[in-house]
């Protein structure tokens, strides 16, 4: 609120300054009236005609002065604003009271409405003092403002120049100085009326309406879905937007926080440089003229939504703090320097009058420097002869410090050079823990292995095992087989004894089938005595106990004598050829 007081101090004093005195040289009450209520009015304050009254009682003190009006304004009235004003309105009820009487009757290139906005901004950007100047760094600012929004190029040289002028005469323009220096047309030539007053107008939203941005741009309403374009103003924390640019007819409000968050957005449905804003409750999207005006938009809400994130003030207005605090600091540093310039000033004056005294003790003590002069140059020469000794000796002593020098730069080498071997015997040593720990892992990784085929080793032992148990399950079911067969056989041996005629006939066969079975037998205990042979070497070499022998797939026929010494089909056929032999021999 402090900074919205001195805001409004500005407009107010010029309309207090353009009230008439009367012949004591003071303000007449009615008009303070007039100005007290005009004030209310604007400002949204109640009127206290009591108060008005109470303040303003006629007695000798005469409390309508220039200070005795301001203790009212700010009891009753600038304490009292809340900030749901018109600036604009209030400015322009100020302009009236005062311009008429102070504004130039020359003719000027800019309008009374635009003459009226460089008013406004003189108020914003002059200093915190009466009367109200702004200095020469405000009036370069302002005008770089004005020929960058027209266009131009800035000439520096120029306003050097003026600048030169205006500091050899005062410390900077009023307000009515700054408005014919604009309307004179002197730093805007080659241009017209319509542009400068088209800049003065875009410095005036930035400034002092805070409109950072604003310009046409397609918007895609919420329930139609339906692009229209609108006139969108960005202020630091709101953008609006309007069906045209003369800003009559308002259509909704963006309201910025720190929340909000703006992005860019591909094309779609036809639309190109879109982008998208955003806020807690709402999303808007929004497309651009071109590419340039998307990434300045988005540029502009971003760096607004990070001054809300920061609590900062807008650009301009922190700038112009910068700049004020920079032109106290300089001022403070200058009188600084004033007040050193002075002390020196006096310093050096003593010092004059110190130094008078000591010329005079000087021309004294030359006499005196004179017969001191022979003893002195007699000295010097004893001190050259005791020099040049020291120095011959110091020569000496160099040379000695030098031969150290080189001799420890040898034991330094020699040193170096040990430290090198030490650090390669070091490197073989960790290259041999290397060899050692991979030597390590290899037996490791053979043991494993070793242990791996041992395990296999004692499977393969149990399952030979389990082999060698089923072979002898087998044997024992052969033996009881063979023995059944032999039950068999003594019951059919009285059916044997009547084909023993036959069978005599079979003698001879027989016998050489017994032969052919000895020398089978032989054959298979050779094969036998060969295979025990290489179980003992298997045994020996795989760890072995005892091998399975492959026995015969088809059953053996058994005999009086043993095992026959031909098959079952054998058998048969043999028996068909007895059959016939005994149907021929009948």
């Amino acid at each position: 609120m402090v900074g919205l007081k001195e805001e409004l101090l500005k407009s107010i004093w010029h309309a207090f300054t353009a009230l008439d005195l009367d012949r004591s040289g003071k303000v007449s009450k009615s008009q303070l009236k007039v100005l007290s209520h005009n004030l209310c009015t604007v400002l949204n304050v109640p009127h206290d005609p009591v108060a008005l009254e109470e303040h303003f009682r006629d007695d000798d003190e005469g409390p309508v002065s220039n200070q005795g009006y301001m203790p009212y304004l700010n009891k009753f009235i600038l304490e009292k604003v809340q900030g749901n004003f018109d600036k604009v309105e209030f400015n322009r009820m100020c302009w009236t009271l005062c311009a008429k009487k102070n504004l130039s009757r020359s003719p000027l290139l800019i309008s009374d409405e635009d003459a009226f906005k460089v008013w406004v901004i003189f108020n914003f950007l002059s200093e915190d003092k009466y009367p109200l100047i702004i200095v020469p760094e405000e009036i370069e600012y302002l005008l770089k403002k004005l020929t960058e929004a027209m266009g131009a190029g800035w000439q520096q040289e120029q306003f050097d120049h003026y600048k030169i002028a205006l500091n050899t005469s005062r410390e900077g323009l009023s307000a009515w100085e700054l408005i014919d220096l604009i309307g004179s047309g002197q730093f805007s030539k080659g241009m017209d009326r319509q542009t400068v007053s088209m800049a003065i107008n875009e410095v005036f939203n930035e400034l002092i309406l805070d409109v950072l941005k604003q310009g046409y741009m397609l918007k895609k309403g919420h329930k139609r879905k339906n692009w229209t374009e609108r006139w969108f103003v960005l202020k630091p924390n709101i953008i609006s937007y309007y069906v045209s640019e003369d800003l009559k007819d308002k259509k909704g409000d963006i309201i910025l926080d720190g929340n909000c968050c703006v992005e860019a957005l591909p094309d779609k449905d036809g639309k190109k440089c879109l982008f998208l804003i955003k806020c807690l409750d709402k999303s808007f999207e929004i497309s651009a003229s071109d590419k340039k005006k998307k990434q300045e938009w988005i540029q502009a809400i971003q760096t607004t939504v990070n001054l809300l994130r920061a609590g900062s003030p807008p650009p301009h207005k922190e700038a112009r703090q910068k700049r004020k605090e920079l032109r106290q600091k300089l001022l403070a540093e200058q009188e600084e320097l004033e007040r050193q310039m002075k002390e020196l000033q006096t310093a050096n004056e003593n010092k004059q009058k110190e130094l008078e005294t000591v010329r005079k003790q000087l021309e004294a003590a030359a006499a005196r420097a004179a017969e001191e002069e022979k003893k002195r140059l007699q000295t010097q020469v004893e001190l050259q002869d005791r020099f040049s000794l020291e120095l011959e000796r110091e020569k000496m002593v160099r040379q000695k410090m030098e031969e150290q020098v080189a001799q420890k730069s040898s034991e330094l080498e020699q040193y170096l050079q040990r430290v090198r071997e030490l650090e390669e015997m070091y490197k073989q040593l960790q290259e041999a823990l290397e060899d050692e720990k991979q030597a390590r892992q290899d037996e490791e990784t053979v043991r494993k292995l070793q242990a791996r085929l041992l395990e296999e080793e004692s499977a393969k032992r149990a399952e030979l095992e389990k082999w060698h148990l089923q072979q002898q399950q087998t044997i024992q079911m052969t033996e009881a087989e063979k023995q059944e067969l032999e039950n068999q056989r003594m019951i059919k041996e009285q059916a044997l004894q009547v084909a023993m005629q036959q069978l005599e006939q079979l003698e001879l066969e027989r016998k050489e089938a017994l032969e052919q079975y000895e020398e089978v037998k032989k054959k298979l205990e050779t094969a036998a005595n060969n295979t025990k042979s290489w179980k003992d070497k298997v045994a020996h070499h795989e760890g072995l106990i005892r091998l399975i022998e492959p026995g015969s797939k088809n059953p053996h026929l058994i005999t009086n004598w043993g095992p026959a010494a031909f098959t079952e089909a054998e058998l048969e056929q043999r028996q068909k050829s007895w059959k016939g032999k005994k149907t021929t021999s009948e």
